[in-house]
């Protein structure tokens, strides 16, 4: 099935269903209908003459080898909804697809279940009011032969779609709690939520391996920016230090392209990931992941790559 086929079949099949909320964004929606305005800014300067013809997608990051840059944004919701065993059926075609799985709240059960399929795996944790509960889960995860484990900085204000409160019971990490979350945590650690380099720099002064440009599939607060409009800083002020990754309304394989131009290591799909599930399940995850890490690898023939590593914000055009 094509990607704009399985995008719309999926999308018509979530929005028949209660769990379609999760595809809403918060309040007035600004953040959803400004991602894809911003990455719509960004053409890319043409580079034919002595182009390599089949560029190189596969990444090293933190230990974990991957196919392509292209992976999964941390969630568990609504996933077991969608269809029976559909975190199994995702692992599975993930694993196939090269690419790593980033579970969210609530933390699956069968963590190890997961793990078994060969997939690289992250584990996700909110911060939580009951400051116990994280470390439990961390020590779950770390049982469980993760590869990382993520921390969301940034729903201290739990979670919201539409006018409709969805997490409520989390409140702000400070800095002295992520340096605690470090010690911790014996893998790669991974600060989700960054939005400004003021929490980037605070980030890798508490030990992150890693952090996630996100506005948190829009789910969080209005009137966030795109990572795009913050990611300049953050790479002069964290680049080198810290991998970087980047989420946020990421559809086809010349957002991926823009995303890793503007210096992200990864690049990682939520709502894709939903689709594809709902519209052909495991084959349909592996299908969305497959197809966008294709038109990566066409576009990055004709901007002059011959791999994802080292791109530079010089391929891309500033329309307006």
């Amino acid at each position: 099935m094509e990607l704009t086929e399985i995008y719309k079949k999926g999308k018509e099949k979530l929005l028949a269903k209660d769990y379609g909320i999760f595809l809403r964004g918060v309040e007035t929606e600004f953040v959803m209908r400004n991602n894809r305005e911003i990455m719509d800014r960004y053409t890319f300067r043409q580079k034919a003459i002595d182009a390599v013809a089949e560029p190189d997608t596969s990444v090293e990051v933190l230990g974990v080898k991957l196919r392509t840059p292209v992976i999964m944004s941390s969630m568990t919701m609504p996933i077991p909804a969608i269809v029976e065993d559909g975190l199994m059926e995702v692992a599975r075609a993930l694993k196939a697809a090269g690419s790593l799985m980033w579970t969210g709240s609530p933390v699956p059960s069968d963590l190890k279940g997961l793990k078994a399929t060969g997939v690289p795996l992250a584990g996700n944790v909110k911060p939580l009011k009951e400051r116990d509960k994280i470390f439990k889960a961390l020590e779950e995860f770390q049982a469980s032969g993760v590869d990382w484990i993520g921390i969301e900085i940034d729903s201290g204000q739990g979670t919201k779609v539409l006018d409709r409160q969805m997490v409520f019971d989390c409140s702000p990490l400070s800095f002295s709690e992520l340096q605690e979350i470090r010690q911790a945590v014996q893998g790669p650690l991974i600060f989700k939520g960054i939005l400004s380099k003021e929490d980037a720099v605070k980030a890798a002064e508490a030990g992150a391996d890693g952090i996630v440009v996100s506005n948190h599939g829009a789910h969080t607060l209005d009137y966030l920016p795109h990572p795009f409009q913050v990611m300049d800083g953050i790479v002069e002020e964290v680049g080198g230090k810290v991998v970087i990754i980047v989420d946020g309304g990421f559809r086809r394989g010349s957002d991926v392209l823009k995303g890793l131009a503007f210096g992200a290591s990864l690049v990682g799909l939520g709502r894709p990931i939903l689709y594809g599930l709902a519209a052909d399940g495991e084959q349909g995850v592996r299908d969305v992941v497959t197809s966008i890490t294709a038109e990566l690898r066409r576009l990055l023939s004709m901007v002059g790559g011959k791999d994802v590593k080292g791109l530079r914000r010089n391929i891309l055009v500033c329309g307006f």
